[in-house]
C-alpha cells in the first residue's frame, strides 16, 4: 500500500509539474488582463483600477445611449448573416467532402485548410483588388456584355458580408465534415428501405444526427464574428462595430474605462453563447 500511495503521489506530482507552463500561461496573459480590464471598467471615468479608486457602474450605464445599442446590434445583425450563410454554403460542402472518395476528399480539405497559410490580412487585400471599380470582375463582366458601367461592389453592405464569410467559411466546414463523416450511414438506408423519401430521410436522420456538429460550426463563427471590425474598414462598408467602437475608445478617444465595459459585454455575451451551447449538448468545439 505504501509503494501504490508513493506512486500515486510521484504520478501527482509529475502531472502538476506538465500543467505548470499551460497554468501560468493561463493567468499571466489571460486572468490577470481580463481582471485587470474588469476593474477598468468598474472605475471612474479617467481613473486607472488601482487602490483607492472610485468604483462605479457608471461605465456600463453609459453603453445604453441609443447609438451604442445600434451598434451592438449591428454587430449581432451581421454576426448572424455569416454564419447563415455560412450554413448554407458550409454544410453541403462539409457533406460533400464526407462523403467523397479519398483522393477527392484530401483535395477537398487542402482546398478549405490551404487559406489557413496565408494571413487573412492579405486574402482580403486580395478580394478588394478583384472587387474594385477597375478590378478583374468588372473587366470580365464588362467582357462578356453584361454591364456598360462599372458596378461599384466596394462600400457595400453585401462586400462586408462577403469578407465575412470567406474568412469564417472553414470554420463551418470542419464541424460539419467531421459530423457527417462520423455519422452511421446505415440509419439513412433503413429509411430509404422503409419507404421514406430522400428529402425526408435528411430532415429526419442525417439532419439531427450531424446537428451537434452544425451547432459547433455555428458557434465558431458567430462568435468570432461580432468582434471583427476590421473587414469592415477594408472593404468600405461604412458600418461602425462593436470592435470599430472598443478601437476608438481606446485609441482615439482614450475613454479606457467605457472601452473596458465593451470588451465586457462582449466577453460576456461570447461567454453566454458558449455556456448555452454546452447546454444543449455540444462538445468542446472540436474539429477533427
Amino acid at each position: 500500500m505504501a509503494h501504490k500511495s508513493a506512486l500515486r503521489a510521484a504520478d501527482t506530482r509529475r502531472n502538476a509539474l506538465f500543467v505548470l507552463p499551460m497554468t501560468l500561461f493561463a493567468v499571466v496573459l489571460v486572468a490577470l488582463p481580463l481582471i485587470y480590464v474588469l476593474g477598468t471598467s468598474l472605475v471612474q471615468s479617467g481613473q486607472d483600477f488601482s487602490f483607492g479608486a472610485t468604483f462605479t457602474l457608471q461605465n456600463y450605464k453609459s453603453l445604453l445611449r441609443t447609438d451604442y445599442l445600434m451598434v451592438f446590434f449591428n454587430s449581432l445583425k451581421l454576426a448572424f448573416l455569416t454564419t447563415l450563410v455560412s450554413f448554407i454554403i458550409g454544410y453541403p460542402f462539409g457533406y460533400c467532402m464526407a462523403r467523397a472518395g479519398r483522393r477527392w476528399k484530401a483535395l477537398l480539405m487542402m482546398l478549405v485548410i490551404i487559406p489557413f497559410w496565408t494571413s487573412a490580412l492579405v486574402r482580403i487585400y486580395g478580394w478588394k483588388i478583384l472587387l474594385q471599380g477597375s478590378g478583374p470582375v468588372n473587366g470580365v463582366l464588362k467582357s462578356l456584355g453584361l454591364i456598360e458601367k462599372n458596378i461599384k461592389f466596394l462600400g457595400s453592405y453585401g462586400s462586408v458580408l462577403l469578407a465575412m464569410v470567406y474568412c469564417m467559411i472553414s470554420f463551418m466546414i470542419l464541424p460539419c465534415h467531421s459530423a457527417v463523416d462520423k455519422m452511421d450511414f446505415t440509419l439513412v438506408e433503413a429509411a430509404r428501405d422503409l419507404g421514406s423519401k430522400p428529402w425526408k430521410a435528411f430532415l429526419d436522420v442525417t439532419l439531427p444526427l450531424t446537428m451537434p456538429g452544425i451547432l459547433a460550426g455555428c458557434v465558431l463563427v458567430f462568435v468570432p464574428s461580432v468582434g471583427i471590425f476590421y473587414l469592415s474598414d477594408i472593404m468600405g462598408g461604412g458600418l461602425v462595430l462593436v470592435g470599430n467602437l472598443i478601437r476608438d475608445q481606446l485609441l482615439k478617444v482614450r475613454d479606457w474605462n467605457t472601452g473596458s465595459a465593451m470588451s465586457m459585454v462582449l466577453i460576456v455575451l461570447t461567454a453566454g453563447i458558449y455556456l448555452v451551447y454546452r447546454k444543449s449538448g455540444g462538445d468542446d468545439l472540436g474539429v477533427f
